[in-house]
């Protein structure tokens, strides 16, 4: 940095014109209080471009003097530094000038400077000088080495240069960065902070503003919806009202009139064939009875012939019937007296007994044997032909009267195919109450069926209305059902509904009112959950079949194998119950044979011609008999045909008085369709009555009293609901929606700059510690070295310097000091001397003018020696002394005399006489070498 070797005043406060030659390097200013010593300093801290003194400025000295204009200007070194450089280059002489002209313009005092190489007097700066602007100049000055933190040490208020010990640590730190810190760091720091920061409020509120639209967006969206769905149900109601039920009804009662117009041909056809059969069938029922007259009389004539022929076989009949039994009896005798002659009559009668009770026994357990083998062979045979699940009595029965009935049906197992055995169990267990569930192929039959099971208290479901299972929905129950034909839509239904799940504890993640059930039949409905039982046996498709026909088959080998057991014994039984009868009557058979032993030889005798008299009458009666039986069984025919043609003719009879009680209510029910019909369709669009349109409404809606009651139910649901009708609800919420998007594009944006301004702030921030640390260590270096000079020791401690803002902020710089050798003081803890405090701020002071790339440099001091002691003052200057920089000093008057001990050059001011316009001239004393 440069020092000053010359200074010139004109028209300065009270002085008129004069030089001061200030090329040493410590000067003392002195004079008594007033005299000017601060008015000096003030000129070169206006030439230098600095803040003068207190509330002072450069316009309150000029001001005072009578004239427009006054001058400044200095001689300063020039001199190149170690690495070559000269401070004011491009001005290449040892010695440049510095001027400053202050002149009054308008009313006000403007400043106007220069800088010129080599020495450049005021008449010559007037004639014809090169000004510039204050901006320009002080940047000429800082390239120089009056940098602003300089400056801005220059500009210390007088007292207080000794005051530097009394900074707190932080603010010695901030005025250590100033001085030696690249501003540009810190400026860029700060810039990078506060533009964090006021991208992060920024941030914040955008986002705040984000929630709030979004809020905003979400409640007009809701009302859009409300809205759309209210315009919906509207547009639906005046659809309904003006276009759906009145087509429905035209198509209905299209529809109703095809059919009846068919109804009524057919119907007519009807009673004309009716008319024709009913003549025929009288005729024939005429013939067939005068057919069965004559076969009654010819019936009467046979029958007659028939009697004698019978009384003449009966009475050769007993003839030899009476023989026979004679000569049977004496066989019987014969052999009962050659088997057991002289048993026991009571113990065989017994023993008979007992046999004859015991081979009973055993017949009927063959009996029931029997009768369980032929059901069980028959259940095999309708399981092998696949006619359908077993049937109770009670369903078995109530069919049969359908099929007398001529109602075509089907139970539910004959429809029903499980396409995956591994849910069967749980298919059984939901449709046990409904496997004997009776499906009527026509409905018109329904109401013939229902009077059937009414009358037989039938306690199974009789449905007509069947329609095609809708596909299935994946992985519910009726997923692994197919069905071979139409079933009811509740079964269909109940089925789809059922989700299934390996187990209940995997039902966890279904929604909460899912109906499900496990593969065991553990099941849950709205109800609750329980298990529905694992059916002893299955009833429904080719599982249940197979495992029927199996079950079978292992009874019938059963109860064959018992049948086959039992009959050894039975037979056995048998043989013993006719040995001991034959016992039993053994008894007395030798008396009772010579007793009649003439009575049988008679009978032997008589045998030939009562044998030959029974075979002519038998083989008459048998001729006349075969005659009464074949006309007998012409007669049954006729009267069979007579009774098939009453019924038929009674039928026709009936069918013809029906058709025709049916046909006029039906007729005039056709008529008023017409005239509905007519009426309704008058006005109607043509394309309303396309079939293709009318298929999709009934599709939608069934039919006209399914859509009226649609109608009913929206007009209700707009009467009672909570709607929005204002269509600018469409409006409002495209508009937030669309201000929704470009707002969270900007808070995105706004995101990846605050992203970046942070990212720059930490950049910003780690060089401005790096510069730091290389401040501290500089100036700690300099503090050093000044205290080496003073015979003082100085210790400056790094501060923890962390990436953080709080960190920063809160940082300071402690520096101790031990003179002396009787300990460290620290700044300002109050066990310094006055002497020692002044000591204390000429090292932090000079320190912060220390610059190994720019050594010299000048420094202004007010009154450093005030409140010291002779031996302190003494110190005091040695310390001076032994620095490089030039320093000029003010002191009072009132001084001790060692003041003046480092002084080279001396400066005496003196006050203004009151009488004398100008003050007069600053005396010099300058130290002979």
């Amino acid at each position: 940095m440069f020092h000053i070797k010359q200074l010139e005043l004109v028209h300065w406060d009270f002085w008129r014109r004069f030089t001061l030659p200030l090329d040493a390097q410590i000067i003392t200013i002195v004079g008594p209080n007033g005299s000017g010593k601060t008015t000096l300093l003030d000129a070169l801290r206006t030439l230098f471009a600095l803040r003068c003194s207190g509330k002072r400025d450069f316009r309150r000295y000029v001001r005072r003097g009578e004239h427009d204009f006054a001058w400044i200007r200095a001689v300063v070194a020039n001199v190149a530094s170690g690495t070559g450089k000269r401070p004011f280059f491009p001005c290449i002489h040892d010695e440049v000038t510095l001027a400053c002209r202050i002149k009054r313009a308008g009313g006000d005092w403007t400043r106007d400077y220069a800088i010129l190489d080599g020495n450049v007097a005021i008449e010559t700066l007037e004639s014809g000088g090169e000004w510039t602007g204050l901006r320009d100049y002080q940047n000429r000055l800082a390239w120089g080495g009056l940098t602003p933190a300089i400056a801005k040490v220059l500009s210390l208020e007088q007292g207080d240069t000794d005051k530097l010990c009394e900074y707190s640590p932080r603010a010695l730190l901030d005025l250590v960065f100033d001085v030696f810190g690249d501003k540009e760091v810190l400026d860029n720091y700060q810039a990078a902070r506060e533009e964090q920061k006021g991208a992060e409020r920024e941030l914040e509120g955008i986002g705040l503003d984000l929630e709030r639209l979004r809020a905003q967006a979400e409640a007009k969206r809701l009302e859009a919806d409300n809205y759309r769905q209210w315009k919906q149900h509207a547009d639906e109601v005046l659809a309904l009202e003006t276009e759906i039920v009145p087509r429905l009804e035209v198509a209905e009662l299209t529809r109703d009139m095809s059919n009846e117009r068919g109804d009524l041909a057919r119907l007519r056809d009807d009673l004309r064939w009716l008319g024709r059969e009913q003549a025929t069938l009288t005729a024939r029922l005429a013939a067939v009875t005068a057919e069965r007259e004559m076969a009654v009389a010819a019936l009467a004539e046979v029958r007659a012939d028939e009697q004698q022929a019978e009384a003449r076989q009966l009475a050769a009949h007993d003839v030899l019937r009476d023989v026979e039994r004679l000569l049977e009896e004496e066989r019987k005798l014969r052999e009962r007296v050659a088997t057991e002659h002289g048993a026991d009559a009571l113990t065989l009668e017994a023993e008979h007994a007992a046999a004859e009770a015991l081979a009973a026994k055993l017949a009927g357990d063959e009996r029931a044997l029997v009768a369980q083998f032929e059901d069980k062979a028959e259940q095999l045979r309708a399981a092998q032909e696949r006619r359908g699940a077993p049937g109770d009595a009670e369903v078995s029965a109530f069919r049969a009267k359908l099929d007398e009935a001529g109602i075509a049906h089907r139970v539910l197992s004959d429809v029903v195919e499980v396409t995956d055995v591994a849910w069967q169990a749980a298919l059984e267990a939901v449709l046990r109450p409904y496997r004997h569930l009776v499906l009527l192929e026509r409905e018109d039959d329904r109401h013939v069926a229902w009077a059937m099971g009414e009358q037989a208290r039938f306690r199974h479901f009789i449905v007509a209305e069947r329609e095609s299972a809708a596909n299935a929905r994946v992985g519910s129950l009726a997923e692994v059902v197919r069905f071979a034909a139409a079933v009811p839509r509740w079964l269909a239904d109940l089925l789809g509904r059922m989700q299934r799940v390996d187990s209940a504890d995997g039902a966890r993640h279904l929604p909460r009112d899912t109906e499900w059930i496990t593969r065991d039949g553990y099941h849950r409905e709205r109800r609750g959950a329980r298990h529905l039982g694992r059916p002893a046996e299955f009833h429904f498709g080719e599982l249940a079949r197979q495992a029927r026909i199996e079950q079978l088959g292992r009874d019938i080998a059963e109860l064959d194998a018992a049948r086959r057991a039992l009959s050894p014994e039975l037979d056995r039984a048998r043989e013993k119950v006719s040995a001991v009868r034959a016992r039993l009557l053994g008894l007395q058979s030798a008396s009772l044979l010579a007793l009649r032993s003439n009575e049988f030889a008679q009978a032997r005798a008589a045998l030939p011609g009562a044998r030959s008299s029974s075979d002519q009458t038998g083989t008459a009666r048998e001729a006349a008999r075969r005659e009464v039986e074949r006309l007998r069984e012409n007669l049954t025919g006729i009267d069979t045909e007579i009774d098939r043609r009453r019924r038929e003719l009674n039928a026709v009879g009936t069918r013809l008085r029906d058709l025709t009680q049916q046909l006029m209510p039906r007729r005039t029910e056709q008529a008023q369709r017409l005239v509905a019909l007519r009426s309704r369709r008058r006005g109607m669009p043509t394309h309303w009555l396309d079939p293709r349109e009318l298929a999709q409404l009934a599709e939608r809606y069934g039919d006209a009293r399914a859509a009226r009651r649609e109608l009913g139910r929206l007009r209700d649901l707009l009467v009672s609901g909570d709607w929005v009708t204002d269509p600018s609800a469409l409006t409002l919420r495209d508009r937030l929606k669309d201000d929704l998007a470009r707002r969270e594009q900007d808070f995105a944006s706004r995101q990846g700059y605050c992203a970046t301004a942070r990212r720059h702030t930490d950049d910003a921030r780690a060089a401005y510690i790096a510069k730091l640390r290389a401040t501290v260590r500089q100036y700690g270096k300099n503090l050093r070295a000044l205290g080496e000079l003073a015979n003082v020791g100085v210790d400056c401690g790094a501060p923890p310097l962390d990436n953080d803002d709080l960190a920063l902020a809160q940082a300071g710089l402690d520096v101790s000091f031990d003179f002396d050798r009787k300990g460290a003081v620290g700044l300002n803890d109050g066990e310094a001397s006055g002497g020692q405090q002044v000591m204390k701020s000429l090292i932090l002071l000079i320190a912060l003018l220390m610059d190994d790339t720019r050594p010299g440099g000048f420094v202004f001091i007010d009154e450093p020696f005030a409140h010291l002691d002779v031996a302190n003052i003494d110190r005091v200057g040695r310390f001076l002394g032994a620095t490089r920089a030039q320093y000029l000093i003010t002191t009072p008057v009132t001084h001790n005399a060692n003041v003046f001990a480092p002084s080279q050059l001396t400066l005496i001011t003196s006050k203004k006489s009151p009488a004398e316009s100008w003050a007069p001239p600053i005396g010099i004393l300058k130290r002979a070498k």
